[in-house]
């Protein structure tokens, strides 16, 4: 095997663990996403309102937990949708990259 397939190869692992980081990333995010939805219903049910500041709980308005909630919640989908077309990008080229791997492989047989 030479140099260049042998470097193709490292590129195509540091490819897959970017991937992967960014994949355990969208997982976290998206767990938070979730917990953040489920506050929002439940902050609609409630009649008071606590927000966890450090180590206590102070009462809170429910307008300005509501607003504060769908900031995050925001924030959250614009990170996730970040981080899809980083794994759009990763995937293509570790796409791209087997194709050539493959190609030089057969050639060398």
């Amino acid at each position: 095997m030479n140099k260049q397939t042998e470097e193709k190869i490292r590129e195509m692992q540091l490819i897959e663990q970017s991937l992967q980081t960014v994949l355990i990333q969208k997982q976290s995010f998206q767990t938070q996403l979730i917990e953040l939805e489920s506050a929002l219903e439940e902050l609609e049910k409630s009649y008071e309102q606590y927000k966890i500041v450090g180590s206590i709980m102070v009462k809170s308005e429910k307008e300005n937990l509501k607003k504060d909630l769908k900031s995050k919640k925001e924030l959250l989908e614009l990170r996730i949708k970040n981080l899809e077309k980083q794994e759009a990008k990763f995937k293509e080229s570790a796409t791209k990259l087997q194709d050539e791997l493959l190609k030089e492989l057969k050639e060398k047989k």
